[in-house]
């Protein structure tokens, strides 16, 4: 059998040829340069998934404003420049060298620096990097980052449409976690909670019916859903940390958890008032065909005989006579914010009328509005139980429909 010559491999043949093979060494990298490397690196990834580069803002999501002060100290720093310049395929060096303002939250360049990891600039070093965080603090801020895409968004789409027209219409709050009274807004976290963390909507759709049996034994396992349509699977103590770190970590909650109906009074609360439905007497044309359901609805401290003893020279009651067709009396109440709730709950059926001042001036008074009387009952003991937020008002159908 004849024997099987083997393959010279490219290094032998290159030394018959006389040529002497030299193995590259990689250069290594200090810590300090591949966390740069890698910092550049996410903003890549950024600007790949965005189609633009990231920027400052209160409206942005705090990874880009992170990223957009990353860029701007790498753009501003030659020792970093260089470092990323050959992997700088999206030209993102070519931006202005000029750093940007830091965002409001933060008050300095080292704040700034500090939320990135990097410690203020010492005898030359351009970037040292710090790492004080313990474990529990580096576990937590990865499952606050670690979100991916929220597959069934759909599915939560609306209770966050229904959240941000609560919040526009004054039906619900987003309270800071601790107010200026140094009342605590936190309580405990549980499933159908909502939150404001970095700036962000946040549901709490899940919530493990055991205690999680990894890091921390005594807590719990959550599936939060974000604003931005992406999710987390973290556990309690990691969102409750985030919460508290964020100075304007809010939770968002129901008016009538809050003063409008609470046992401490503000300094603008009464402790009672009153909600007054008026009808006009008014021979306007609108006013008159339409006289059964339309009604002006306020409130007051005092008596509302007295309120409406000028009613025929105000153009805030049509300059007409109007009579009193209902009255509910309420304690522990901030009267400004009841009466804002009710003109925002009522804003699609407000009467578009325009009548004359003493003086001949036109006034489109603002708080009369086309609904019946059965309707504003219905809404007084909702907004009193506190389901009103579970409901809106429909003009067309006038009457109170459950919000899906």
């Amino acid at each position: 059998m004849a024997e099987v010559k083997q393959e010279k491999t490219n290094q032998e043949l290159l030394a018959e040829l006389g040529v002497e093979v030299k193995q590259e060494k990689k250069a290594a990298r200090t810590p300090k340069e591949e966390r740069i490397i890698a910092g550049f690196e996410e903003i890549q990834r950024f600007v790949e998934e965005h189609g633009h580069a990231p920027e400052h803002g209160e409206n942005k999501d705090i990874f880009e404003r992170l990223y957009a002060t990353r860029l701007d100290q790498i753009r501003k720093q030659e020792e970093c420049r260089t470092l990323v310049e050959e992997i700088d395929h999206q030209g993102l060096l070519a931006g202005s060298l000029q750093v940007a303002e830091p965002p409001a939250e933060y008050s300095t360049d080292e704040e700034l620096l500090a939320e990135l990891g990097v410690e203020a600039p010492k005898e030359g070093d351009i970037t040292y990097l710090k790492h004080v965080k313990s474990q529990a603090d580096k576990k937590a801020a990865e499952e606050i980052a670690n979100r991916t895409p929220c597959e069934d968004f759909d599915k939560f789409k609306p209770l966050f449409d229904k959240v941000q027209s609560d919040l526009k219409h004054g039906l619900v709050e987003a309270k800071l976690l601790k107010d200026q009274k140094d009342r605590d807004y936190m309580a405990k976290i549980e499933q159908g909670d909502w939150f404001i963390v970095n700036g962000q909507k946040a549901y709490v759709a899940e919530f493990s019916k055991e205690r999680n049996h990894g890091f921390d034994k005594n807590d719990y396992r959550l599936r939060v859903i974000y604003d931005n349509r992406t999710e987390s699977d973290l556990l309690l103590r990691s969102l409750q940390k985030a919460l508290y770190e964020d100075e304007a970590g809010r939770r968002i909650v129901s008016l009538s958890a809050g003063p409008l109906f609470d046992d401490a009074i503000e300094d603008d609360d009464l402790a009672s008032g009153i909600i007054y439905v008026l009808r006009s007497k008014s021979d306007h044309q609108v006013v008159s065909r339409n006289r059964d359901v339309i009604h002006k609805i306020g409130v007051t401290g005092g008596k509302v005989e007295k309120r409406i003893a000028n009613a025929k020279l105000d153009p805030t009651f049509l300059m007409s006579e109007v009579e009193v067709v209902a009255t509910y009396k309420l304690s522990n109440i901030n009267r400004t914010k009841l009466e804002n709730l009710l003109h925002k709950f009522f804003v699609g059926s407000q009467l578009d009328i325009e009548v004359p001042d003493r003086f001949g001036n036109m006034v489109k008074p603002k708080e009369w509005f086309l609904v019946p009387l059965f309707v504003i009952d219905e809404v007084v003991e909702r907004i009193k139980d506190g389901s009103i937020t579970d409901f809106k008002y429909d003009y067309k159908l006038a009457k109170l429909v459950e919000v899906r």
